[in-house]
């Protein structure tokens, strides 16, 4: 990668944000957004970099970048809480209520439908050609943002040495938590003693000042706000404690889930599964399999598969499809209402830090490093989308390839490279 310097990249930053969207306008890019984040967080983050950095200009990327770095260091899905936080950017709670909500509401609607459909009838093969042939776009979408978001921030050969050493460690199993852990005190180090060693960019003239910053959070109570989130929180997942049964088991065992979701849905999954299966007797190992299926198909982030689980334990509580759907609701509450206190309480902090110096510097190893945890999972998101039974699907190998030439280099959008992906993986499975 060619070294940048801070002068032109600070050229670069101060052009990224464009005119601010209306209300109406963001609420039809997110309830778009909700319908097309297929692929799981690295997916996800992909599609919004490039709609809402690159096209759209409704964020920086240095702010963008931030935020993802605070957002995958918090338990719970990053890409839904990285929506949540651009929409409070832009319009407070209200907007990362709407971001965020409408970022898993089309997910929700499809698995209850889906769900209700295989509990009825337990068909869901219909689904295989599908994912495979997402597999193969989502793979395009994540490669394209390595590159796209590597060619801004890593600038030195520090710095690639940095996102390698990140990628090597996660493809190792380091959990992500103890990488920002080692990258933030490289950043600061660097930043106090060598500036340039790692690019850093702390001088970057973002587009937003300081003072806008502290303005846009006047009036602001983070320790007021937080209390108010934890009584709408907790208070009704107590409630469904003490009323007990499968209501209660739902939503304990979610608000816990909830809180250790580090690492991605799937570092928690196989602890969901273990608990749905084998302690609670929810669903059987056959059923979670399908639910995964049922995730991999649907837009929205993976650990969706917790409204299916929670569809299928209340559904069984008398066969009855409007106790699956107290069950699902309940289960997805559970999840996504930490992301939602989490994200609101804590904006005001992540922007009152960002530009400041000693987190900045941690901030910029954290975000170097993020890099490579992105290529990391784009790797291992093409090991197990194109390769089957031991050899590669030389089909969707190169379905792979002709979407990521289609989005890098003739910036072909997104709906267009799913559903042609979506289309070719179909007819190839039933060729078969």
């Amino acid at each position: 990668m060619s070294i940048v310097s801070v002068t032109d990249q600070t050229r670069f930053d101060e052009a990224t944000v464009g005119a601010e969207p209306t209300e109406l306008e963001a609420f039809w890019f997110w309830l778009r957004l909700g319908c097309i984040s297929f692929g799981g967080p690295a997916g996800q983050i992909a599609i919004m970099h490039d709609e809402l950095v690159e096209r759209r200009k409704w964020i920086s990327e240095r702010r963008f970048l931030h935020a993802l770095n605070f957002c995958m260091a918090l338990p719970g899905p990053e890409a839904q809480q990285l929506a949540s936080y651009i929409g409070y950017s832009l319009y407070g709670v209200r907007g990362a209520i709407t971001s965020g909500g409408l970022f898993v509401a089309p997910s929700f609607v499809l698995l209850c439908l889906m769900s209700g459909i295989y509990v009825e009838y337990g068909d869901v093969t219909v689904v295989e050609g599908v994912v495979s042939g997402l597999g193969a776009a989502v793979v395009a979408l994540v490669a394209a943002a390595v590159l796209r978001v590597g060619s801004r921030v890593i600038h030195t050969r520090a710095a690639i040495g940095l996102a390698a050493a990140a990628f090597l460690a996660i493809v190792a199993g380091v959990p992500f938590p103890i990488i920002i852990a080692v990258a933030a005190p490289i950043g600061y180090v660097a930043g106090r003693s060598r500036p340039a060693l790692l690019g850093r960019s702390a001088s970057h003239g973002d587009e937003e000042s300081d003072e806008d910053i502290a303005a846009a959070h006047v009036g602001v109570s983070v320790r007021r706000r937080s209390a108010t989130g934890l009584v709408i929180w907790l208070v009704p997942v107590a409630a469904l404690v003490l009323i007990g049964g499968v209501v209660g088991d739902l939503a304990g065992f979610f608000t816990v889930a909830a809180l250790v979701t580090f690492g991605g849905a799937y570092a928690v999954l196989p602890f969901v599964a273990n608990a749905a299966v084998n302690h609670y007797g929810w669903l059987t190992s056959k059923d979670m399999v399908a639910g995964l299926a049922l995730g991999e198909s649907t837009p929205g982030p993976l650990i969706m598969v917790n409204t299916f689980v929670g569809f299928v334990a209340g559904y069984h509580v008398e066969d009855n499809l409007a106790w699956g759907l107290l069950g699902a609701t309940i289960a997805t509450l559970a999840t996504f209402v930490p992301c939602f206190v989490l994200i609101i309480s804590g904006a005001p902090l992540i922007d009152r830090i960002r530009a400041t110096g000693s987190f900045a510097n941690g901030l910029d190893g954290v975000t170097i490093s993020v890099v490579g945890v992105i290529a990391a999972l784009a790797v291992f998101l093409a090991r197990h989308a194109l390769i089957t039974n031991g050899h590669p699907d030389w089909i969707l190998t190169s379905l792979a390839v002709a979407a990521f030439v289609a989005v890098w280099r003739y910036r072909v959008g997104v709906i267009p490279v799913v559903l042609c992906c979506a289309a070719v993986g179909i007819a190839n499975t039933i060729l078969r």
